[in-house]
């Protein structure tokens, strides 16, 4: 089997030296967009909140940041990991997140510990769970666990793992509120580390079964975390303890995200969807958990 379980589950954790500094985390607030308008802010290049992730003398850290930190993209060095060999074009990102341990400094250098801590049998596919625990010299930083769907290798006799779904309230969301996607938006995001062709290349997505680019993931993913802050956490991202989604559907660049929210005491339950396609689903089963 290309993937042996019990191996990868087994291995050794790997470890991997990270660096970054003010540069990478504005280039990554850009990328998810910082700095654009919105309709809470028509002025955003000059407004006091938005330049905290855009000025380097004002700059704070959104969680999602852990994501790309250093480079250190969790799905391609997860895939190298003993045990695994697939073919990536049966793999998709199926749901990730980011435990957040501490404020998430402006710059530093920290170690990434990766593991396999599981790997279930979906029947028709597999999943792979990736963890990196991130720390520096004063502790832990962050804890990242991202899912990832392989299509063609389940049936090994696995367990099969949770399945459950968020219930969202029966009730209107507290909150409703729109994000333009720029035409440009994966060609900026994917300098932060994420150079898959087919977020940029019209005839790479083709081949992948797409008309056209599709926005990665963690992109749509970072932009619902910087908008739940900005709306309901007044612009705190240190009151973000931990963000998790399950990735449900393709964003095209120039669409626009539809972001509902029910607001629960200690957390947001979200919904995400793209307005231009009947509100077709994007991020399902997504809670950011705060203080």
């Amino acid at each position: 089997m290309p993937i042996d379980a019990a191996k990868a589950t087994s291995a050794e954790p790997r470890t991997t030296e990270l660096a970054w500094d003010h540069k990478d985390v504005q280039l990554y607030h850009l990328g998810i967009g910082a700095g654009a308008a919105t309709p809470e802010k028509p002025h955003p290049a000059t407004d006091p909140d938005e330049l905290r992730y855009t000025l380097e003398s004002a700059l704070h850290v959104l969680p999602s940041f852990a994501t790309v930190a250093g480079g250190g993209m969790t799905l391609a060095g997860g895939l190298s990991a003993p045990g695994i060999e697939v073919d990536l074009a049966a793999v998709l990102h199926g749901g990730q997140t980011v435990t957040v341990h501490r404020a998430l400094p402006v710059s530093g250098r920290a170690t990434q510990t990766s593991s396999v801590p599981a790997v279930y049998d979906k029947g028709k596919a597999a999943v792979i769970v990736l963890r990196s625990e991130v720390a520096d010299d004063e502790g832990p930083l962050w804890t990242c666990d991202t899912q990832i769907f392989v299509r063609g290798e389940g049936g090994f006799g696995g367990e099969r793992g949770p399945s459950a779904r968020l219930e969202l309230p029966d009730r209107a969301p507290d909150l409703s509120t729109e994000r333009a996607i720029r035409p440009d938006q994966a060609l900026l995001y994917r300098l932060s580390g994420d150079w898959n062709p087919l977020h940029a290349d019209p005839e790479f997505a083709k081949l992948a079964g797409f008309d056209r680019p599709i926005l990665h993931g963690l992109c749509t993913y970072g932009v619902t975390l910087k908008a739940v802050v900005d709306t309901v956490l007044g612009g705190e991202v240190a009151r973000v303890r931990s963000y998790t989604t399950r990735f449900a559907g393709v964003v095209f660049p120039g669409e626009t995200l539809r972001i509902r929210q029910w607001q629960e005491p200690g957390r947001v339950l979200v919904s995400v969807t793209a307005a231009d396609r009947d509100d077709a689903p994007v991020l399902a089963d997504t809670v950011v958990e705060h203080s």
